[in-house]
C-alpha cells in the first residue's frame, strides 16, 4: 500500500463525522459502517442550523426541497462534504453541483463502498484546499506587487526620481525597519492619500 493511501485510511480512525440523515434503517447502517471504520460518529435529523466546529466530514440526505443541502459552518477548515441521494434528476443534479460536495452515496446504503467513498472524498478535499492554500498565496503576492508598483510610481511623482531609486528607497526602508517591502509600500500609499486629501503635495518616506 502506498504511504500517501496508508495515511488517508489511518487518518479515518478518530475523523470525526457527522451524519445528516433520517434516523431510519440506512441512517443506523450507515453510522454503523462509519464506527466500524474507526470514526467517531454523530447521528442527527432533521438538518441542524449550522455544523459544530469540531466536525470534519459531514454525510449529508440530499431531497428534493429548497433547504441548503449543507448547513453553514463557523469552522475556517471547512468539512469534508458527501452527499447521500436516493434518485437521479436534473434538480437533484443541480443540486448536488451547487453543493461543491466531494463524494456522493447512493441509496438504498449498503456497507459495501463507504469505505472508498470516504477516503475519495477526504483526499479530494485535502487537494482542494491545498489548492486553496496556493491561490491565497499567490493573490497575497499579486497584491504585494501592485502595492510596490503604485508606492514606487507615487515616490517617482513626489521626489522627482526614477523608478529604479524609488524601489532602492522602499527596499532600504524595508530592511531598516525590519518590515516587508509590501508593508512599506502600504505606508507609502496611505500617506499620499492622506496627504493627498489635505492638499499637500508631497510625502516623505515613513519613518
Amino acid at each position: 500500500m502506498k504511504p500517501g493511501v496508508r495515511r488517508l485510511i489511518e487518518e479515518l480512525r478518530g475523523a470525526r463525522v457527522l451524519v445528516i440523515h433520517p434516523r431510519d434503517a440506512e441512517g443506523e447502517a450507515l453510522i454503523d459502517q462509519l464506527k466500524r471504520i474507526g470514526c467517531n460518529v454523530r447521528g442527527v435529523w432533521p438538518p441542524p442550523a449550522t455544523i459544530p466546529e469540531d466536525i470534519d466530514t459531514v454525510f449529508q440526505f440530499v431531497d428534493g426541497s429548497e433547504d441548503a443541502i449543507f448547513p453553514a459552518t463557523s469552522n475556517e477548515q471547512a468539512p469534508t462534504l458527501v452527499a447521500i441521494v436516493d434518485y437521479e434528476n436534473p434538480t437533484i443534479l443541480k443540486r448536488l453541483l451547487d453543493s461543491n460536495a466531494h463524494g456522493v452515496v447512493n441509496k438504498p446504503i449498503r456497507s459495501f463502498g463507504i469505505l472508498s467513498s470516504l477516503v475519495l472524498a477526504r483526499s479530494l478535499r485535502g487537494y482542494t484546499r491545498r489548492l486553496e492554500g496556493k491561490v491565497a498565496k499567490l493573490e497575497e503576492t499579486l497584491k504585494a506587487r501592485r502595492d510596490v508598483d503604485k508606492a514606487v510610481k507615487i515616490l517617482v511623482a513626489l521626489k522627482k526620481i526614477g523608478e529604479v531609486e524609488a524601489y532602492e528607497l522602499i527596499r532600504q526602508q524595508a530592511t531598516q525597519k525590519r518590515l516587508t517591502m509590501a508593508e512599506i509600500a502600504v505606508s507609502i500609499i496611505n500617506a499620499q492619500e492622506m496627504l493627498g486629501g489635505l492638499g499637500i503635495l508631497e510625502t516623505p518616506l515613513p519613518r
